[in-house]
């Protein structure tokens, strides 16, 4: 099938998991004989349209529109401040791409489309714009979502789900909450992470890079690493988790979390650390960094923590299963998507905590420390589940049996 695919980022420009997804699910689909035209965002240095590893790439190139929405908008709006470049961004990107798609792509060059995804409230209005215009499928993907922020990314949010043929999200703890939230739930569907194996292979990682590493950040051999990779972002509780550290430290003194990672917290979280005083035992490192150098911080720590509540099927977390790292993940329950974590049992790969309570973030990670040769046995247990059940092949296969059944679907109803 031909595929219209509208994500905020894109390789080169990376912010988030969801450009790593974008990526890697764009070449598993193109590998199984799909077409894939892809529009993201352009930083003003990219081409605005070429072939990369076989995958149609367009990039329209912005115009700044920033200064003309404060006048012309609501209070809420008002509310983002320096925030409203990034709303503006996406709103030209939005209306910019849909126009292309149509009038480039399908009129011009005569492309026949089987059905369009578009992910996250970034790329919501696309979508709903081009199925109002063609009526193609559309598929909308809410990998995570900032609706607690504000009303304009919650409007987005529900006006993409109630237009789409079809709403797909990461794990069920997700698809719980979206319901919960008056998402229509007989038309979503759970499609879940992968990771890319072969790049995040643990016996491919140099002792020297990873002594390098923790010597960076003062960390002795003798003593323990945690390590926190992603986005400093309210819905990701890393608040609590930084809260959890007092009580992690008094019980195992000689362990460190390292925090890496960009986000509207930064300065949040360093004054956090200052306030409970553990800033020789907390280390932050506010960038983001080559998928190289990540890989080097897995392979350099004892443990990765992922704190997001409703997000436990992280890229992030399979990526550390991948490196053989033992996981803490927060979630209320368990899910078949999430069932890399078994709270107990010989196939435990994590512990399972809630993300709303520091108390017992700091139980998870100290349960962890209890047993060094446990958390290697964990770790190594990952790898294999990771192995079984989420590469991108397998997760490629399953994205594209939803789409087929969403085009049938629609064919149904046409008739």
């Amino acid at each position: 099938m031909r595929i219209g695919f509208f994500v905020w980022e894109y390789p080169p420009r990376v912010v988030s998991g969801l450009g790593t997804y974008a990526e890697n699910i764009c070449q598993a689909m193109k590998n199984l004989g799909h077409e894939i035209s892809v529009f993201t965002m352009n930083d003003g240095t990219l081409k605005t349209r070429e072939m990369v590893k076989g995958i149609d790439v367009n990039r329209p190139m912005l115009v700044e529109g920033g200064s003309i929405l404060p006048p012309c908008v609501t209070e809420d709006l008002r509310k983002w401040g320096t925030g409203i470049k990034l709303l503006s961004d996406v709103l030209m990107y939005n209306i910019l791409s849909a126009t292309k798609f149509v009038n480039q792509l399908i009129k011009k060059e005569g492309l026949a489309f089987d059905i369009i995804c578009a992910h996250d409230w970034h790329s919501g209005i696309v979508g709903i714009i081009i199925k109002q215009d063609t009526g193609l499928p559309f598929v909308f993907h809410l990998h995570s979502t900032k609706r607690d922020r504000s009303t304009i990314i919650r409007n987005i949010e529900q006006t993409a789900a109630k237009v789409a043929d079809r709403v797909m999200t990461v794990c069920y703890p997700r698809y719980d909450y979206l319901a919960m939230h008056g998402f229509d739930a007989t038309k979503m569907t759970v499609c879940w992470n992968a990771v890319n194996l072969a790049t995040y292979d643990p016996n491919k990682l140099e002792n020297e890079a990873i002594k390098e590493l923790r010597s960076r950040y003062g960390i002795e051999p003798e003593e323990k690493m945690l390590l926190f990779v992603g986005e400093l972002a309210p819905e990701g509780e890393i608040i609590n988790l930084v809260k959890a550290m007092p009580a992690v430290i008094s019980k195992y003194p000689a362990v460190k979390l390292v925090i890496l990672g960009k986000g509207e917290l930064e300065q949040f979280i360093s004054n956090l650390i200052n306030d409970l005083n553990v800033g020789d035992k907390v280390k932050t490192r506010f960038e983001f960094v080559t998928e190289e150098e990540k890989i080097v911080h897995y392979g350099a720590c004892d443990a990765v923590i992922c704190p997001s509540q409703f997000e436990p099927c992280s890229i992030i977390s399979l990526e550390a299963m991948a490196m053989e790292k033992p996981i803490v993940v927060c979630s209320k329950g368990i899910c078949y998507s999430c069932d890399h974590v078994i709270t107990s049992g010989d196939d435990q790969t994590g512990i399972l905590v809630d993300g709303n309570n520091s108390a017992d973030i700091a139980w998870g990670m100290n349960s962890l420390l209890e047993n060094m040769e446990r958390m290697k046995e964990m770790g190594k247990r990952g790898r294999r589940r990771v192995e079984e059940f989420f590469t991108w092949d397998k997760i490629a296969e399953h994205t594209i049996r939803i789409y087929e059944d969403v085009i049938r679907e629609m064919g149904t109803k046409g008739k």
